[in-house]
């Protein structure tokens, strides 16, 4: 009898537990549809101050077009590049010549550089050229101690490189100068490249527009009245115009891929600690710092990105198999158009669609709803904002340059004295509200959908799957209309948050003629299946297609 009793008990209590369960569920689902619409509603009213001022900042920009690109050393991939440099068949002079004189020609137009080293550069090519001559080292040997010996690489400014501007776009009292190498780029050095410049990004790297009060606006080479988006927004206006060829990003919201989309290159986050995180200006004491943020390879063409990513690659960091063969037939691919019928963000634009219907059906993907990416965009918040001991305006700088508070830049900014940007000034109120003011219910739901929704991608992809998702719902939009579109970038946010490596490939222009970008993601570690899938899809799609010149 007491057995019964017991068992009824047991049971009662399991119902209990479930029933509270849902109901904290339902009680989160709702907290997040509230917020989702005054997210929606707050984003609406931004447009209506954000879209008049996007249209007198681009009343301001001359229609200019590029310069021709006429040297044919300008388009050849980075692989082809370096084997011929390796053999002798063509002079790392000659390439960062190249270079260098495309740098000076489209630089006053797009204004992406914030410091050059182009007589270093020369320098250091035509020691690599007398290296080469005395055949000191097998093509073999080369090949695979220095795999992009010769080649020229630029890197955005936010990264060390020693004895060059480091100030991530922050207008400091005293220039902040890279006393040391970042370890990324110093394994680049390691592998042969040859440093040309640090590219433009927003201050403190916390804007999807690339701008800031040190160097200014850097513009779209296909259109300059549209944005090239950010944080390496810099590093892709470069690339996209034949001004550089591979360059090192750096990725915690979609800084590589966007910008890689908005301008027809292919922008890569590699797996998490696969290369260094450290080293970057501004830097972070977080253990988890790691998981979110990491440095990105872009590149022109698709065959550079493994190329690049080995040349990157920490050699004490999270192993990849960047060798391995893939046959595109045995992959699994599936895709989702959007982030579901519930989700925050706007339609995607019809000429993305298109572009991603050709890319399932040319890849027969399967078709998947992940309902727990409806978290997406509050999962990504929280968790970057609660990161400790980020580096802010906020925070005591290197330089000894005071404190500010919160209120004083605020009152600072709308009055026009600051000396920072908006996203600058209101990161700290932002971690403010959700280090303090979320509750730890919340926090404790949100970290369990967090994790949910990472075993639901793994379950999916296992070690041999792709999935095929939007990089944002438009191609490149005016200038500063970022400010009211901030939870689109959700769709990129969300794969740092899971620590899955993604990247933004060229499938096409769309009707203004604006490179078209779609986001493939595989699981961590599987960063080789990515490659090969962007590979194939340039192959299908042509790639790169060179911005308008007035040639």
């Amino acid at each position: 009898m007491l057995s019964y009793v017991f068992a009824a008990v047991q049971l009662l209590l399991r119902i209990f537990s479930k029933g509270c369960r849902m109901v904290k569920r339902e009680f989160h689902k709702r907290m997040s549809w509230a917020i989702r619409r005054l997210l929606r509603g707050a984003m609406h009213v931004f447009s209506w101050f954000v879209v008049p001022y996007t249209y007198l900042v681009s009343a301001r920009i001359r229609s200019n077009r590029l310069p021709p690109i006429e040297n044919p050393l300008l388009q050849i991939p980075a692989v082809t590049l370096a084997a011929k440099i390796r053999t002798g068949q063509i002079k790392s002079e000659d390439v960062v010549s190249a270079y260098i004189e495309r740098c000076r020609q489209v630089n006053p137009i797009l204004n992406a550089i914030v410091e050059e080293r182009f007589e270093h550069a020369l320098q250091e090519a035509r020691q690599i050229d007398d290296e080469i001559a005395k055949k000191l080292r097998t093509e073999e040997q080369m090949m695979t101690e220095t795999p992009i010996l010769g080649v020229p690489v630029t890197i955005k400014e936010s990264l060390a490189v020693k004895g060059m501007s480091n100030t991530g776009g922050r207008k400091l009292k005293k220039k902040r100068i890279a006393q040391q190498d970042s370890p990324v780029v110093e394994q680049i050095r390691k592998s042969g490249g040859v440093i040309l410049l640090v590219s433009n990004t927003p201050e403190l790297c916390l804007c999807w527009e690339t701008y800031n009060k040190c160097t200014g606006l850097t513009k779209n080479p296909y259109n300059l009245k549209r944005t090239v988006g950010g944080s390496s927004g810099g590093e892709a206006a470069l690339i996209s115009s034949a001004a550089s060829l591979i360059g090192v990003t750096t990725d915690i919201a979609g800084s590589s891929r966007l910008p890689a989309a908005f301008v027809g290159v292919f922008g890569h986050k590699p797996s998490p600690f696969s290369v260094s995180p450290y080293g970057h200006n501004p830097s972070c004491e977080d253990e988890s710092w790691g998981n979110f943020f990491t440095p990105g390879a872009m590149c022109r063409y698709a065959e550079d990105l493994p190329l690049l990513l080995k040349a990157m690659s920490d050699p004490s960091g999270v192993p990849l198999s960047l060798e391995t063969t893939v046959n595109l037939t045995e992959i699994n691919y599936f895709y989702m158009e959007n982030d579901g019928p519930t989700g925050l963000t706007e339609p995607i634009q019809p000429d993305i669609q298109a572009a991603i219907q050709n890319v399932v059906n040319h890849f027969n993907a399967e078709k998947v709803h992940l309902k727990r990416l409806i978290w997406a965009l509050d999962i990504s918040i929280c968790k970057m904002l609660r990161m400790k001991n980020i580096e802010t305006i906020y925070t005591q700088q290197h330089d000894g340059q005071p404190n500010t508070t919160a209120g004083k830049e605020l009152l600072k900014y709308f009055c026009g004295c600051s000396d920072s940007d908006l996203p600058s000034v209101v990161i700290g109120p932002m971690q403010h509200i959700v280090q303090n003011y979320i509750p730890s219910s919340r926090l404790a739901f949100l970290d369990e959908q967090t994790e949910l929704l990472r075993k639901d991608f793994l379950d999916l992809l296992g070690k041999n799957g792709v999935f095929i998702y939007p990089v944002f719902p438009n191609t490149a939009h005016r200038h500063f209309a970022i400010f009211h579109k901030l939870v689109d970038t959700s769709y990129m946010m969300v794969f740092n948050t899971l620590g899955f490596p993604a990247a933004s490939c060229m499938v096409g222009l769309d009707r203004e003629k604006l490179p078209i970008g779609v986001q493939i993601v595989a699981s961590p570690g599987q960063d080789h299946l990515i490659f090969a899938v962007a590979q194939e899809l340039e192959r299908k799609y042509g790639g790169w297609v060179p911005p308008p010149s007035h040639g």
